[in-house]
C-alpha cells in the first residue's frame, strides 16, 4: 500500500465517520428517546445538574477549499500571425512586429486554480458550563489550532487564457508555489447530550451535538517564484521582490486573515468514573475565506495573489472531559 492509498484511506474513514455519527445521532432526536440518568430527590443533597466542565482533545483535521485566483492586474498583450493564426507577445513598447497583428490581451486573473487538500493535526480545550436544572445543556468556550497544511503547486495559474478579440492562448502557464497555512479558533459553542434525569450515567455512550460561531486567525506563508519567467516584465511586481537577471526573486510572504467562522459538532461521550468523560466527536468549522498575498521587503505594500475561499476543517478527535 502506498502513501496516497493511505491518504485516500483516511479521508474515506473521516466521511464515514461523519456519516456514521449524523446518523447515530438524528436517529436519537427523531425517536425522541434518551439515555437514562438519575435523579437525586434528598433535600439534604440535591443535585441541579449544574456543572462547570474542562476538556482537551486532539485529533486530525482534513482541509479542503477551492482556491480562487486573485490577481487582477497582471495583464498579457499579444499580436497575431494573421496567416497561421500564431500568438505573440507584443513588443517592449506595446507594438506589433512587422507582418503581425494586434490581438488584444488576456488576464492573468481570468485563470481558475485548483483545490486545498490536505490533512494536519488538530487539538483544542475548552472550558464549559453545564446548565442547572438542565443538564443535558452545556456551553463551551473553546480554542482550537489547525497545524500547517501545504499548498503546493506548479504551474500556480495555468489554463486557456482567453483574449479581448476571441482569441485564446491555450495551455498558458506561470508561477509555482510552496505554502502553507495554519489557524487558531476562538468558539462559542452550545451543546445538547442526549441523556434522561440530572446525573449523566456512566459506562455509557452518551450522543451530542452542538453548534456554534467564533472567531478565526490564519496564517498563510508563501514562497512564490516566477518559474516560467513571463511575470518578471511586469513593472509593478519588482516591488515584492528583488530583481536578478531579468527574473524577479520574490520575497517570503506571511498574511494573517481574521474571520468570523461558523463551527458544528457531534459525537458521543463516555463516563468513566464519577465526573470524568472520554470524548469521541466530529467537528466542522467554515471559514469564509482565507488571503495569500505577495508582501514588499518592508510589509507595507501588498497585493492579492490567491485566496482559500469556503474553507471546511473536518476534525476527528478524541478528548477527555472533566466535570465538577
Amino acid at each position: 500500500m502506498n502513501f496516497c492509498d493511505i491518504i485516500s484511506g483516511m479521508k474515506r474513514g473521516i466521511f464515514g465517520f461523519l456519516i456514521a455519527s449524523v446518523a447515530l445521532n438524528t436517529g436519537a432526536a427523531l425517536a425522541n428517546w434518551q439515555y437514562s440518568g438519575e435523579y437525586t430527590y434528598d433535600m439534604n443533597s440535591y443535585d441541579n445538574g449544574g456543572r462547570v466542565s474542562v476538556s482537551v482533545r486532539g485529533g486530525a483535521t482534513y482541509a479542503m477549499s477551492k482556491m480562487h485566483n486573485d490577481v487582477g492586474s497582471v495583464v498579457y498583450s499579444y499580436c497575431m500571425d494573421p496567416a497561421t493564426g500564431e500568438l505573440y507577445s507584443t513588443e517592449s513598447d506595446g507594438s506589433c512586429a512587422s507582418g503581425l497583428e494586434y490581438a488584444g490581451t488576456g488576464s492573468l486573473g481570468s485563470l481558475s486554480m485548483g483545490k486545498l487538500d490536505e490533512i494536519a493535526f488538530s487539538g483544542g480545550a475548552s472550558i464549559g458550563w453545564i446548565l442547572p436544572e438542565h443538564p443535558q445543556w452545556r456551553l463551551e468556550l473553546g480554542w482550537d489550532h489547525f497545524a500547517e497544511v501545504d499548498y503546493n503547486e506548479t504551474p500556480l495559474f495555468y489554463g486557456d487564457m482567453k483574449l479581448s478579440n476571441g482569441s485564446v492562448d491555450r495551455g498558458f502557464a506561470a508561477g509555482s508555489v510552496q505554502s502553507t497555512m495554519s489557524t487558531d479558533l476562538i468558539s462559542v459553542m452550545a451543546f445538547y447530550d442526549f441523556f434522561d434525569g440530572y446525573v449523566k450515567p456512566l459506562h455509557t455512550m452518551i450522543p451530542y451535538v452542538g453548534i456554534g460561531f467564533g472567531y478565526a486567525d490564519t496564517k498563510t506563508v508563501m514562497n512564490f517564484a516566477d518559474l516560467y519567467g513571463n511575470l518578471s516584465d511586469f513593472e509593478d511586481l519588482t516591488n515584492f521582490g528583488e530583481l536578478d537577471g531579468g527574473v524577479i526573486h520574490f520575497y517570503k510572504s506571511t498574511t494573517n486573515t481574521s474571520n468570523i467562522a461558523g463551527v458544528a459538532a457531534l459525537g458521543f461521550s463516555y463516563g468513566l468514573v464519577d465526573n470524568l468523560f472520554l470524548d469521541f466527536g466530529a467537528r466542522v468549522s467554515y471559514i469564509p475565506r482565507v488571503k495569500y498575498r505577495l508582501v514588499n521587503a518592508d510589509d507595507t505594500r501588498h497585493m492579492d495573489w490567491f485566496s482559500a475561499k469556503n474553507l471546511i476543517y473536518a476534525n476527528i478527535m478524541v478528548g477527555v472531559r472533566l466535570e465538577f
